[in-house]
């Protein structure tokens, strides 16, 4: 059995339906330390979701988003761009100014804007028309990730690719906290007579921000402590993966598979906690008495234990991918021409939007009347 037969198990339709993973964390710390989830805009409706920590339920059955599902995936995402994974993909830069950015760092990859306004417009839209038809094969020759992390060309062709790598981290059982803080400046400005007194509010104000006056800070966020925990949980989605194909053509289909397999499961297997933003630096807890655990999940419900180290999944994508055969890398500018032609939209679609605008207008006008 040669190397890449040895996980087509997992592209049979009578395999399992996902792995499933799970990690205890901790912050650096240690168990009980205090970390900083991330803050949230509060809802329309401020009654519904005042805004702050994501924190569902209070006390012992309180959970707490800690990363979500769109966050990590564009955390793991930029992993095939360091020197160990960069050959497994093709590396597309988009001079967008000043700056180089990576594909691999676009939040909303193959489907972004910095792409679509580049000379990459007609491609990537080749490859989402053909994915509409069945054929995922140009999209993973120009953007393969947008196929383990999921696609939507909502702009354009409205072509979608699931996302089969799915990972959040929330804390359990939390408690929150609240903190206070006190400005002083270098010097009295204003009693020392160097700044005049505040005349009205609004001056007093650029005062403060521009710190010429005492300010306090009371009862701002805390962070919290997870009395039950912190927990990532990842599911590659074997089912989903399976319905990725290149049409009828089963010995396409199948390469295609095993090199989406393969970066699914080098990004899968990949550790992923550590600095998620400023006062949230987590790690795994290796003093949990639950350590990292991986299983494959078959659709009768048997939980298998799943054994595949990093390594053995980085070895398999790159003989996946060399019996791909990788896309291009490519240097391409980001087209401020094609970006004002995408803002005006499509002429004809936005003739027809108006006129169904207009007809449904004068169809209520008749009906009041």
């Amino acid at each position: 059995m040669s190397e890449l037969q040895k996980l087509d198990s997992y592209l049979s339709e009578a395999g399992p339906a996902a792995l499933v993973l799970r990690d205890q964390l901790a912050p650096v710390e240690g168990v009980g330390g205090v970390f900083f989830p991330p803050t949230f805009a509060a809802a329309e409706d401020a009654k519904k979701f005042p805004g702050g920590y994501n924190i569902d339920g209070e006390g012992a059955g309180s959970v707490c988003l800690v990363d979500s599902v769109g966050s990590q995936a564009n955390r793991i995402e930029p992993l095939f761009a360091k020197d160990e994974y960069r050959d497994l993909v093709p590396q597309v830069v988009v001079k967008a100014g000043e700056h180089d950015i990576n594909m691999l760092d676009a939040g909303h990859r193959a489907g972004d804007a910095l792409v679509r306004c580049s000379a990459l417009q007609e491609e990537l839209q080749a490859a989402f028309k053909a994915l509409l038809k069945g054929d995922a094969s140009l999209l993973a020759k120009v953007a393969p990730t947008s196929l383990v992390f999921g696609v939507w060309d909502s702009r354009d062709t409205q072509a979608k690719a699931p996302r089969l790598l799915a990972s959040t981290i929330r804390a359990f059982n939390v408690r929150r906290l609240t903190r206070s803080a006190q400005f002083n400046p270098a010097t009295e400005f204003v009693n020392n007579g160097m700044l005049d007194e505040p005349a009205d509010t609004a001056t007093k104000k650029a005062y403060a921000e521009r710190g010429f006056i005492h300010v306090p800070a009371s009862g701002s966020h805390g962070g919290v402590i997870a009395d039950g925990g912190i927990r990532r949980d990842a599911t590659l989605s074997l089912a989903a993966l399976r319905i990725i194909s290149v049409g009828k053509d089963a010995a396409a289909t199948l390469a295609l598979r095993r090199y989406i397999l393969g970066l699914a499961l080098v990004a899968f297997t990949s550790n992923v906690s550590g600095y998620l933003r400023q006062g949230c630096n987590l790690v795994l807890d290796a003093e949990s008495p639950q350590p990292r655990r991986i299983e494959e999940v078959h659709p009768d419900g048997r939980r298998v234990p799943f054994a595949i180290t990093h390594e053995a999944a980085l070895n398999y994508a790159r003989e996946a991918a060399k019996a791909f055969g990788v896309g291009a890398s490519r240097n391409v500018e980001f087209d401020k021409e094609r970006a004002k032609k995408d803002i005006a939209g499509d002429p004809k679609k936005n003739e027809a939007k108006a006129a169904k605008k207009a007809e449904a207008a004068a169809a209520k006008k008749s009906k009041a009347g």
